[in-house]
């Protein structure tokens, strides 16, 4: 099995639903957080972690994320003649980033099935990242992908990245049973895919980031469609679980659900707090602004 892991799935083909009218023309992935779209933090979660190549896995319409990492020698050349140095770095750092290919999911089947859509462009034995676009984790001294790969170097397992979820979301996520093996680190036992709280094996839920072995695709041919008739990877977690090739690190940071309008303010404060150039301003008008509700 190869031992780096230099390769990251973002699933980019969903409709963005939950954001509509926005969301109508521009992708969801593309939506503004401050001044950078929702699907840049992620990627720049991942190259701080070591990857050097992002597969997207995208469908029609969504053109204009593979658009936004590429070179545009005309607003390139603008920018030069007008002295915007700054701007121009910017804009040229995105392209220079990481490179960026795409793979289509022809039909809407589930996070199991994106996932799968880019099993030809990963190596027999290479290990992978799969990361939501639209799920945020800060924390820039230790990326929550990053995390993931440490875990994955001790045990050279699949892991995925766990929270503790409150007993009213549980029936949104997909929840584990577990043993713990270490502090923030467990062995996955089984999962299931969106449980009431009731039959919830525990209260640490799968979030938004996963390091897959290759594995990870014969466990998905061999799953059938699951809650809401899509191919869940929760279920194709749960079999190799089941064979002990599974762990679990609870990851440290700030997360934020973007694909969720609550969770995409939320985010946008939180960044629009943190900007190097913006944060001092915009605490203060919130400072005001708050006080005069």
């Amino acid at each position: 099995m190869k031992q780096e892991v230099k390769k990251a799935v973002l699933p980019s083909a969903g409709l963005g639903t939950r954001f509509l009218p926005a969301s109508k023309a521009i992708p969801k992935e593309m939506l503004p957080i401050v001044d950078k779209p929702v699907i840049q933090y992620i990627i720049e979660e991942a190259v701080a972690s070591g990857v050097r190549q992002i597969i997207l896995v995208t469908a029609r319409g969504k053109s204009a994320i593979e658009d936004h990492f590429d070179k545009v020698w005309e607003l390139e050349d603008l920018l030069e003649r007008r002295g915007k140095t700054e701007l121009l770095k910017q804009v040229r750092e995105l392209w220079n980033m990481v490179e960026v290919v795409s793979v289509r999911q022809h039909e809407p089947l589930g996070l199991g099935h994106a996932i799968y859509c880019a099993h030809n462009l990963i190596e027999q034995d290479e290990p992978f990242l799969v990361m939501l676009p639209d799920d945020m984790v800060d924390n820039p001294e230790y990326p929550c992908a990053r995390q993931l790969i440490d875990v994955y170097e001790k045990y050279k397992c699949s892991v995925v990245a766990l929270m503790e979820v409150p007993e009213e979301l549980i029936s949104k996520y997909g929840m584990v049973r577990f043993e713990e093996v270490e502090e923030g680190v467990v062995k996955v036992l089984d999962c299931v895919e969106k449980p009431s709280p009731d039959k919830a094996p525990s209260n640490l839920g799968i979030v938004a980031r996963y390091l897959f072995t290759p594995e990870i695709f014969s466990a998905l041919e061999e799953t059938k469609p699951g809650v809401g008739g899509e191919i869940q990877i929760t279920d194709a977690i749960a079999r190799l679980a089941k064979e002990g090739k599974v762990y679990g690190c609870v990851f440290k940071g700030k997360r934020f659900d973007a694909g969720d309008k609550f969770g995409y303010l939320q985010a946008t404060i939180h960044y629009a707090l943190k900007h190097p150039e913006l944060g001092e301003r915009f605490k203060a008008w919130l400072k005001d602004f708050l006080k005069n509700l």
